[in-house]
């Protein structure tokens, strides 16, 4: 076993230090020929274009490669014919970039249709044979520079589309996407942003690689007598050299061999540093306009005690049904389910995994992933159906009407800015304001969650875990929200972190009169903040009542099953001793079961 493992870090090791020199190497060959074509009109001896040797010439110290059949001199062509080459071949890479890069994103974001419309025009490009069609395309419009990048970028795009948009299938899924998008960012920022900082690391390759093969296709054309012969570029060099009989004389020694060293050295520049790059690309090989002040408790009025609650319903949801369609069948997540949130009120959603819970969620949000599809039931927010919403209009109510606490922060934040960029961002979403007021409001968001100012510098995974949870409540809270969805955004913490974020999230509710709909598979810690608790089983609810009532007589069996036979670390001290901030006392583990009720 050790001699495996010591052979295995002698590879990598190897692999690593190969990597290594071929940066060197790639990038030195690469910054020599860029720095010939750079300064062609200070290193050519001569004008590639004059008459200044006997055709023919052999190589001499005038003219160290000799002259081709009219008397130009071929070491000035070479020089001059770097600009062209390089020129032609960098551009229709960057060209066939931009292309395949917009092309992936768009397919990846957002599938469907377009992402069908798309690849398949994409397998189409991939199945025509490239060389065939360049001839044919360079026929049709034409000799000329232009001409030439335009053949090569629409012959290469297609290869970057498909493997960028397989990354960004991936990216798009992750929490701190879904955690953007909840707050109402529109499709071009979050694409912007976020999904194509995520990929770059996978579109310098690619422009490497089409680089490489652009290189070459230009040479091509070039020999193929499809390039601008009004130019001098390698492939032209090698095309004038097969027409005029330079193969069959020694002048193929000095005409043909350095224009084909050149276009080698050129793809093996960009190979070797395309190669280098591989372990670091491949680690495993506006709303409603809203007072910008928090309102404080005195504004709030008094709320000592049972927060009242109005009677008509922010939200009300009827007969809510999701399902998850397979292959062969159809499986019913959320069957019917109906409930309603009252301001100001906390609506306990409970039952253990698997049963619904955040599949409701998502549906409230319209973020259902496939095979997810709401196939019924209507959700009335402030008396707007979110069914019937275009995306434009959900874009707007996400993150400024209704907000969503995400459970596991550390996946709903983005790993590659700090934490204070992303409060800034949620604000920026929704509100036309400068970058500086942004800051501010950021830092007083983070202040009211009990984040110093200086950790908004900090980034998710200098956090510990209830910091981060803080920090998406703060981004949650950015733009004065009616309705919060904290879908179990205490599960993963330990008992004092749960006590204090379920602390802070019953402060901000009562400062701020947020309605919430609390989401947890823990009972005792709803019981603790819920107002109102619906028991879902298997896609139903099973009950539904006040908290209290439900917990001191419960009806279903299944609400008894969990009240009997949940055991729990007794929280109610704990919870009250960080609300008065007091050392907690009498911390032991309980049965919470109808005699204890």
């Amino acid at each position: 076993m050790m001699a495996h493992i010591t052979r295995l870090r002698r590879l990598i090791s190897a692999h690593h230090a190969a990597g290594g020199y071929a940066k060197v190497v790639g990038g030195l060959l690469l910054m020599l020929l860029v720095a010939t074509a750079v300064a062609a009109p200070l290193l050519a001896p001569y004008d590639p274009g004059a008459q200044v040797a006997a055709p023919f010439a052999a190589p001499s110290w005038a003219h160290l490669l000799g002259a081709n059949d009219i008397g130009q001199d071929l070491l000035s062509e070479l020089i001059y014919g770097a600009r062209v080459s390089l020129l032609v071949g960098l551009l229709a890479a960057l060209a066939a970039t931009v292309v395949g890069t917009a092309v992936g994103l768009a397919a990846g974001y957002f599938r469907g249709p377009l992402d069908a419309a798309l690849m398949r025009m994409v397998d189409v490009m991939l199945s025509l044979p490239f060389l065939p069609l360049m001839i044919v395309l360079g026929v049709y419009l034409g000799p000329g520079l232009v001409t030439e990048i335009l053949i090569i970028g629409t012959v290469i795009w297609a290869h970057a589309a498909r493997e960028l948009r397989a990354q960004v299938l991936s990216s798009r899924e992750r929490g701190h996407i879904q955690a953007i998008r909840a707050m109402g960012a529109s499709a071009g920022y979050v694409l912007a942003r976020h999904l194509l900082p995520a990929v770059f690391p996978l579109v310098l390759p690619q422009f490497l690689r089409a680089a490489n093969a652009a290189i070459l296709l230009e040479s091509s054309l070039g020999f193929l007598g499809l390039g601008d012969p009004t130019t001098k570029s390698w492939g032209t060099m090698l095309f004038y050299a097969n027409a005029r009989s330079a193969f069959l004389t020694h002048a193929w020694l000095w005409w043909v061999l350095p224009a084909g060293l050149c276009i080698a050295a050129t793809v093996l520049g960009f190979a070797l540093l395309g190669y280098a790059m591989e372990p670091r690309i491949r680690p495993r090989l506006r709303a409603r306009p809203r007072s910008w002040l928090v309102p404080s408790a005195a504004s709030c009025g008094s709320r000592s005690g049972q927060i009242a609650v109005r009677e008509t319903p922010l939200l009300q949801v009827a007969d809510l049904s999701v399902t998850y369609e397979t292959a062969g069948s159809a499986v019913r997540a959320v069957d019917a389910v109906s409930f309603d949130v009252r301001r100001g009120e906390v609506l306990g959603i409970v039952g253990e995994s698997g049963c619904g819970k955040s599949t409701v969620a998502m549906a409230l949000l319209r973020l259902l992933k496939p095979p997810a599809r709401l196939v019924a039931g209507r959700m009335l927010l402030n008396d707007r159906d979110l069914a019937l919403l275009s995306p434009a209009e959900l874009q707007r109510l996400r993150g400024a009407r209704l907000a969503l606490v995400p459970q596991t922060a550390m996946n709903a934040l983005n790993p590659v800015y700090n934490v204070l960029h992303q409060v800034v961002e949620a604000i920026m979403a929704h509100r036309s304001v400068s970058r500086r007021e942004a800051r501010a409001r950021g830092l007083e968001l983070l202040a009211l969650v009990g984040i110093p100012p200086e950790r908004g510098q900090s980034y998710p995974h200098e956090l510990s875990g209830g910091m981060r949870q803080r920090v998406v409540i703060a981004m949650a809270l950015a733009n004065d929200p009616q309705l919060i969805i904290a879908d179990e955004p205490t599960t993963g913490l330990d008992l004092l972190v749960q006590a204090e974020i379920l602390a802070l999230l019953a402060d901000l509710r009562a400062r701020l009169n947020l309605a919430m709909i609390f989401i947890s598979h823990d009972l005792a810690v709803v019981l603790r903040i819920a107002d109102r608790i619906v028991v879902m089983q298997a896609g139903q609810v099973v009950e539904r009542g006040p908290a209290a009532a439900l917990a001191a007589q419960p009806e279903h069996p299944y609400t008894r099953r969990l009240l009997e036979t949940m055991p729990r670390l007794k929280i109610a001290s704990l919870f009250e001793s960080v609300l008065s901030d007091r050392p907690a006392d009498d911390v032991r583990l309980v049965t919470i079961g109808k005699e204890e009720q």
